[in-house]
């Protein structure tokens, strides 16, 4: 998927699928990272009433559903912005997983909200997926349509064109391919880097735990490595495909770690599906274990009445516990709230001056190592 945002204002919510983030350059170059994570939108400027007396969850056997509480409810999508980036898309035939998925944020996202930052999501891979979890409204298929052989060149010379300078790509899962689509994905990201310094981060299958595809994108030179566990293990197999396990996801995000120590790795979690407090924790423990640098929390929604209820919404307040234990768990990031998704404008800002850092450190190492060996030759 694809999105395009600017750095110049964070805003909240953000995509879920593959997608191409655009980090422009702030024209406060006068503060500090930290003054502007700092000055920026929390998640009570966008709750209208803090109070809510409304039913949050769903008690064992009942039927019906919940009503929608104030934080969550979004602006229909209108606006120049929000028209404008719809007609590119389709002009470029690119899919978006903020349609496909149907997205509670894609007026905000496309829109820009109060702050102008257009955010869209696009798919690699086509929009037609080889698997079917309850929570997901993306269309599936046994065998989907083969793969676009120009998809790679095309995407990254149009992301290049943008001028973006933090892109995340995802896709969706193609079991039909011996390869999962990992060399599809490996490719696209090469050719952005043939093209431009952009960071890359991609939001990647499981690729039914092959190592070997894991690899593949790993060695794509790619910055973040980023796999979604979903949903506590308990609920894995009522909430996801039968083909995505728990532990697999795991493996997969520990395999991208050792075949890379320097990899920023990064996972989601979904909440309000039934799960417990004790299960969300472990579930955190679980994916620091295996070494997560990131992680994102958000609240499921549910995209039609033929997929999976809601069973709790969970407040702000809550979300708020969770980023307050991922910190304390040592994760590099945690974006926690009811309208964050797997990609995550501030996280992805956060992200982004990580590794600007780091490769900035690794340059004056280098130059420190160079300069040692001249003085010794000589």
């Amino acid at each position: 998927m694809l999105r395009i945002s600017s750095v110049e204002n964070l805003r909240y919510p953000v995509s879920c699928s593959f997608h191409f983030t655009c980090l422009r350059t702030s024209t406060e170059n006068d503060k500090t990272f930290s003054e502007k994570l700092a000055n920026g939108p929390r998640f009570e400027d966008f709750l209208k009433d803090k109070k809510y007396d409304g039913k949050l969850k769903l008690e064992k056997g009942e039927s019906g559903r919940l009503r929608l509480p104030p934080w969550l409810k979004t602006e229909i999508p209108i606006g120049k912005s929000y028209s404008n980036l719809k007609a590119q898309l389709r002009q470029l035939r690119l899919s978006t997983v903020c349609e496909e998925a149907r997205c509670p944020n894609i007026g905000e996202c496309w829109g820009g909200g109060s702050h102008g930052t257009a955010t869209a999501t696009i798919m690699l891979m086509g929009d037609t997926c080889t698997r079917g979890c309850r929570f997901c409204s993306v269309k599936t298929a046994r065998v989907p349509p083969p793969l676009d052989a120009e998809e790679p060149v095309n995407t990254a010379s149009a992301i290049t064109d943008w001028g973006l300078d933090y892109v995340v790509l995802t896709s969706v899962d193609r079991d039909d391919l011996k390869d999962g689509g990992a060399s599809h994905i490996a490719s696209t990201v090469k050719e952005l880097k043939k093209r431009s310094n952009i960071l890359v981060e991609c939001l990647v299958p499981d690729f039914r735990g092959n190592e070997d595809c894991v690899a593949t994108i790993v060695n794509s030179n790619l910055d973040v490595y980023a796999h979604n566990i979903e949903t506590v293990e308990r609920l894995t197999p009522f909430v996801r495909d039968r083909r995505a396990q728990y532990r697999q996801s795991l493996a997969v995000l520990k395999a991208a770690k050792k075949l890379n120590p320097k990899l920023i790795t990064k996972s989601s979690i979904m909440l309000g599906l039934g799960e417990t407090d004790e299960e969300v924790e472990q579930t955190m423990r679980d994916l620091r274990d295996v070494g997560v640098d990131a992680l994102t929390l958000g609240q499921y929604m549910q995209p039609t009445k033929r997929h999976l209820k809601v069973i709790e919404y969970v407040t702000p307040e809550k979300f708020k516990a969770w980023e307050k234990l991922g910190n304390e768990l040592g994760f590099l990031y945690t974006a926690s709230g009811p309208l964050v998704r797997s990609s995550y404008k501030a996280g992805e800002y956060f992200l982004t001056n990580i590794l600007k850092q780091r490769k900035k450190s690794q340059r004056i190492d280098d130059q420190s190592s160079l300069e040692t060996r001249t003085k010794d030759i000589v």
